[in-house]
């Protein structure tokens, strides 16, 4: 049964808003991880996908078919960049950096508080 009377459970409705989902909700439906090659190198775990990036699928054969894959079971291992696209990695890898240190006690500051 479902919880919250203001959503719908009906499978009609829910493809129906999957399908014409506004671009900032399919920005995230179109996002899949990122190798472990890039992911060090950028900073980054996931990315939405473009047109010219190239994915790695877990049980391919060799052959190139164009075949509809849902974007979460595939892994990106070559980015398109652009200057948008590396923009947009910076600010990825700089609110990363700023999340480690975050919440994180300095040697210093705890020598200060227990003085």
């Amino acid at each position: 049964m479902k919880c919250n009377p203001f959503v719908t459970s009906d499978p009609s409705e829910n493809r129906k808003r999957h399908f014409h989902a506004p671009s900032h909700i399919r920005r995230k439906i179109m996002s899949s991880p990122v190798s472990k090659e890039l992911r060090q190198k950028y900073n980054v775990r996931s990315m939405p996908i473009r047109k010219d990036d190239e994915v790695q699928r877990e049980k391919a054969n060799g052959t190139t078919v164009h075949v509809g894959i849902h974007s979460s079971k595939v892994v990106i291992t070559r980015l398109n960049l652009d200057k948008d696209r590396k923009k947009i990695l910076e600010r990825k890898a700089k609110s990363h950096q700023v999340g480690k240190e975050k919440g994180k006690y300095k040697e210093e500051t705890i020598e200060k508080m227990q003085e």
